[in-house]
């Protein structure tokens, strides 16, 4: 137990020095450690990363490093689908996904592993480089692809929806390409966009019957991960985002895999 709250620090860092990460690391926190059963946990996850993102996101709008317009573009289809999909896919997913013989895949085993693979496919994108980011770091000129932004708004959705992934390492690059805002600006309106989406998702977690929370456990994990993403604020004008974006990125590839197995094979 008092691992998985000083891990809770670690999720706030994360938010605080690349602006993703939370939900990634708050999901198997909670469910190999603190022993949420993992539709809970995705639940969780939502209010943990979307507390915390709102601070980052205040922080970011006082430093005029918010991009409006893809907050309306990109926000709008996200939380529609943020939010038909915690409340009304999710319900829909039987309790046994598939059933073969001996081997029987339940609904929480199911959500484990399509976190897991999007956990290694946000590894990838992160230990890539990302030489747009470099051509619009210091780029202030914005030039919208709205229809990307509002299909990929909405695609980030339902993952958030269904994982309880604020999107972080999906919304970046996307505003980095189809927006061309700077990679700094991304980061603060990242924030911004994980904060409603996530609000949105836990609405639609705990109107859901049989949704018990354990709100102790659940307020404090959130105001260590505050403590966390200060931490992260700070350091960030320290240390070189590119290292801690790839060093996160093998740490996040390693989880990713480790929960396959774990979930399918140990």
């Amino acid at each position: 137990m008092l691992a998985g709250y000083i891990l809770a620090v670690l999720v706030g860092t994360s938010l605080g020095l690349i602006g993703s990460g939370g939900s990634i690391l708050t999901v198997p926190i909670m469910v190999y450690i603190l022993g949420v059963d993992p539709v809970s946990a995705t639940g969780y996850s939502l209010f943990v990363v979307g507390i915390t993102s709102l601070l980052g996101g205040i922080k970011s709008f006082n430093q005029q490093k918010i991009e409006f317009n893809a907050v309306l573009f990109f926000g709008i289809p996200s939380i529609i689908t943020v939010y038909l999909t915690r409340a009304y896919l999710m319900p829909l997913i039987p309790e046994i996904v598939l059933k073969k013989e001996d081997f029987h895949l339940t609904k929480p085993v199911f959500l484990m592993i399509i976190f897991a693979v999007i956990m290694v496919l946000a590894s990838v994108s992160m230990l890539r480089p990302c030489k747009d980011c470099e051509k619009h770091k210091n780029d202030s000129k914005s030039d919208f692809n709205y229809l990307m932004i509002v299909l990929m708004g909405a695609l980030v959705g339902i993952v958030t929806g269904l994982v309880g992934a604020g999107g972080g390492f999906l919304i970046i690059p996307v505003l980095v390409f189809f927006s061309k805002i700077s990679m700094k600006s991304a980061v603060g309106t990242s924030l911004f966009i994980i904060a409603i989406n996530s609000a949105i998702g836990f609405t639609g977690f705990v109107t859901q019957e049989h949704s018990v929370i354990d709100w102790s456990l659940l307020i404090k994990f959130t105001l260590l991960a505050v403590v966390g993403i200060f931490i992260g604020i700070f350091l960030s004008g320290k240390i070189s985002g590119e290292k801690l974006k790839v060093g996160f990125g093998w740490f996040v590839l390693v989880m990713g895999f480790y929960i396959i197995a774990k979930e399918l094979i140990l």
